[in-house]
């Protein structure tokens, strides 16, 4: 197992300096120049020449590419040009309010998918699953951001139930209470579409588990079909369904972005948004190759639990 963790870590390493490559391209052939939009008025020809040597912009893009990769493996990210602040810092501390918010989403998606599949799964080709499977395809087709202007249309400018954007209220908030009646609409809006899929996903499985021997046998013998389908059924399928749920942590990260621009979130969709307007490269890019080594991570750790759940793995 340790030999697979190791390996798994190993092949890490090509993603991440993929991604950190593609991000360095991207971001350096957007129109604009970052000395330009630092300065504003002040963006004569001289002070723009001053400020992209000081930057260190007036490098050649492969040698700019490996300071910063040889930086960021000393752990330093740079500095934000429009912040003036250790991109580090600015990244950490907007991580905790997306982090909070992929987290809760991704936690709704996952217990509500799962469950949504194995009743659909059980019961089969009833008014239940016909109900929701039309609640799933719902879901997958309306974008998150479009369905997020609904929900602050209705429930929070027509209703009046829950805050209109941001994480605290501006005067008197500050508390529990006040950050989970901020959380619940941007929460549920993000983890819509990621619901949908693992319950189809789910269902899928379910359905294939449900079939084998095993369960005609537990069956046969009179075992109680909530037992067979909770506890026999399920154990089987959630092996399948985990790789998935890896998967969708990314979904949910990246969608994120959208979310938070709605909502007025604050957190690294809502920076990266900002950073991009205002071409501020080394925000971007560390924002950006934080993400994907949390999303790596992520995926590490759901990879050792399917082991966890079925050894068996290993001797593939």
């Amino acid at each position: 197992m340790v030999f697979y963790i190791l390996n798994r870590l190993l092949s890490a390493f090509p993603v991440l300096f993929g991604i950190s490559l593609v991000v360095f391209i991207i971001i350096s052939l957007i129109p604009g120049d970052p000395a330009t939009a630092i300065l504003g008025s002040y963006a004569t020809p001289d002070n723009v020449t001053i400020l992209n040597r000081q930057l260190g912009l007036d490098k050649p893009l492969w040698q700019r590419y490996f300071i910063w990769l040889l930086n960021i493996l000393r752990g330093d990210f740079g500095v934000s040009f429009s912040l003036n602040r250790p991109v580090l810092e600015e990244v950490l501390e907007r991580f905790n309010a997306t982090l909070i918010l992929s987290g809760t989403a991704l936690i709704i998606c996952s217990t509500v998918g799962l469950l949504l599949g194995v009743i659909s799964a059980a019961k089969q080709y009833s008014g239940c699953d016909r109900l929701i499977t039309l609640f799933v395809l719902i879901g997958i087709s309306i974008p998150s951001f479009f369905l997020g202007m609904i929900f602050i249309l209705y429930f929070a400018v027509s209703l009046r139930w829950f805050p209109v954007s941001g994480m605290y209220s501006l005067y008197g908030g500050g508390g529990f209470k006040d950050l989970v009646l901020h959380l619940i609409m941007p929460a549920v809006t993000l983890s819509l579409v990621a619901t949908g899929v693992i319950a189809r996903f789910t269902r899928s499985a379910m359905l294939e588990v449900l079939r084998l021997d095993y369960i005609r046998t537990a069956r046969a013998k009179g075992v109680d079909e909530r037992r067979v389908i909770w506890d026999h059924a399920l154990r089987s399928a959630i092996v399948v369904v985990l790789p998935l749920l890896g998967l969708q942590a990314g979904f949910v990260l990246s969608g994120a972005v959208f979310i938070e621009i709605v909502f007025q979130w604050p957190g690294v969709g809502r920076m990266l948004v900002d950073a991009i307007l205002t071409r501020d490269i080394m925000l971007v890019q560390g924002g950006v190759l934080f993400i994907a080594v949390c999303y790596v991570i992520f995926n590490l750790i759901v990879d050792i639990i399917q082991i966890l759940l079925d050894p068996r793995i290993l001797k593939q």
